[in-house]
Formats: structure tokens, C-alpha cells, sequence
């Protein structure tokens, strides 16, 4: 058996893309549905292509998702938490859970899914992230 990707509905699929290119996923493939009216798109990090992806579901039709923590978070592993973490703020980003430890945050997307960042290794505990406070839900 093999993992191959997990579905989040989106309604703003440029916005939700810019925001996984920050994380530092792309854009793999698109299909589009006329007749079923959604478009779906494939984002992965540099070689996950076809093994841990993320697709977008976009339909093209208004609906309203509700509550996205419902469905939980999706979780990535980062090189430097601290970096990723000032690329998401520098792009405009809020850092809902801030990586106090050195070691996890949490973000959202634009469609209020959680995301969580978690350090590869063990960085030491540093400013401003240590003393930053949690801001809103994650």
C-alpha cells in the first residue's frame, strides 16, 4: 500500500497555491472538469511528486466549507522552522501557533486549514519566536 495525497476543498485555489509555494510545494498537475465543475490541482515538495501530495479541490460552484479544523492538520517537516516560519510572515501569513520551542508551529491556509511545521533535528529556543504569543485558533 502506498500514500498517495490528501483532498482539501478550496475556494480560492491562487491564494491557497501561494500560500503551500511558500511552505515550498509545487504545482505538479491540474485536471479541470467541465462537466463536473471542479478543477483539481497537485502540489508536492521537490521529489514527493506522486508519493505525499496535497490536492486542491476547487469547486466551481459557491459552498460554504464550515469549520476546516474539523478536518484536523496537515503536518510537514521543515529544514529550519525559523526560516520557514519569517518566509510565511514576509508573505502574509499569520503564525497562528509560533515555534517557541524550537521545534513546532502551526499555520493556516486561506481556507482556515491547519498546518504544522516541525523541525528536522533540534534547533535551540531563539527570539522573537520564544517569547511570540499564540494569535487566534490553529
Amino acid at each position: 500500500m502506498n500514500y498517495l495525497h490528501t483532498m482539501i476543498r478550496v475556494t480560492d485555489p491562487d491564494a491557497t497555491i501561494r500560500f503551500f509555494e511558500l511552505l515550498g510545494l509545487k504545482e505538479v498537475r491540474r485536471m479541470e472538469s467541465e462537466k463536473g465543475r471542479f478543477t483539481l490541482i497537485f502540489m508536492a515538495a521537490p521529489g514527493e511528486e506522486g508519493k505525499a501530495e496535497v490536492e486542491l479541490t476547487h469547486n466551481w460552484d459557491p459552498e460554504d466549507y464550515g469549520g476546516g479544523r474539523n478536518f484536523g492538520h496537515l503536518a510537514y517537516r521543515v529544514d529550519n522552522i525559523y526560516e520557514t516560519c519569517q518566509r510565511l510572515m514576509d508573505g502574509g501569513v499569520t503564525i497562528n501557533r509560533p515555534p517557541r520551542d524550537g521545534h513546532m508551529a502551526f499555520v493556516r491556509t486561506p481556507d482556515n486549514i491547519s498546518i504544522e511545521l516541525l523541525q528536522d533535528g533540534v534547533l535551540e529556543p531563539a527570539e522573537p519566536w520564544a517569547s511570540m504569543p499564540n494569535t487566534g485558533v490553529w
